[in-house]
């Protein structure tokens, strides 16, 4: 029995190890996309703004004295305790890169126009205790060999020398404030109707594609998710609001999508 259950523990052993020596599934990496994109965390190191991504190793360790000297260099993207947003990720081979801010050429974004409050009385959230950063950057976690499976919370967990996702976020207390429908259609990673932009962001995320056209006279702007073959998501906005959501599949059986008709 006891060789039995070495024997098991052993191959038990060999199939984890196994599983984190492949390649990200598509699944994951969406996951990976999703849970971090439009995130809010709070500085835990200083962060200089840096034409190159800022490494951090597969511990959570960075060269501290190396992001100061470039901070002397090109100056600071945030400094400790200062409020961030990840505005995109890109997987590579064998890292994942966060831009913050916008990156080098970003700096303060869409959360310093949002107001919250009760009654008439509103406040922004970034006279709240975290100041906003004052700029941009990019890091780059970097892995031996290749990115493994593993999923955004893991990732986040990983940066805790550097970034702080574990207090409540600007924006949770952002969605909290917003209309029950919105509410619910963010937690479901869906865009509906009567969304904005930065709504649709929290949703989906950036978009594959942007596509931008006048019919009959108005301004619209297709934003396309997916890729074919399988499903297309349009999501067009007219001005900042969203008038149309529509899912179609693309490119299955020899089927093409046809052009979208005007809303109306």
């Amino acid at each position: 029995m006891r060789r039995l259950a070495s024997i098991l523990s052993a191959a038990g052993l060999a199939a984890a190890l196994l599983a984190k020596d492949r390649d990200l599934t598509f699944e994951e990496r969406v996951e990976l996309i999703r849970g971090l994109t439009a995130e809010f965390a709070t500085a835990k190191a200083f962060l200089p703004r840096s034409k190159k991504p800022l490494l951090v190793d597969s511990k959570g360790g960075f060269d501290s004295k190396h992001w100061q000297e470039i901070g002397r260099e090109f100056g600071p993207a945030a400094r400790v305790g200062d409020l961030v947003q990840i505005t995109k990720v890109k997987l590579e081979d064998d890292r994942i890169v966060l831009e913050i801010n916008g990156g080098m050429k970003g700096g303060r974004k869409w959360y310093e126009r949002i107001q919250v409050g009760t009654g008439t009385r509103t406040v922004p959230i970034s006279s709240r205790n975290h100041t906003m950063a004052p700029s941009g950057t990019t890091l780059a976690v970097v892995f031996p060999g290749r990115v493994p499976p593993l999923k955004a919370a893991e990732l986040k967990k990983l940066l805790e020398p550097v970034l702080d996702f574990n207090l409540r976020s600007a924006t949770e207390q952002y969605v909290e404030k917003l209309p029950a429908p919105i509410q619910q259609a963010i937690k479901e990673q869906r865009a509906i109707e009567g969304m904005d932009r930065e709504q649709v962001l929290l949703a989906l995320g950036r978009p594959k594609h942007k596509v931008r056209e006048t019919r009959d006279g108005f301004d619209y702007e297709d934003w396309i998710y997916g890729e074919p073959p399988g499903k297309i998501t349009f999501v067009t906005f007219q001005g900042d609001k969203v008038v149309r959501v529509k899912e179609a599949y693309a490119g299955l059986g020899g089927a093409v999508m046809p052009p979208l008709k005007p809303p109306r």
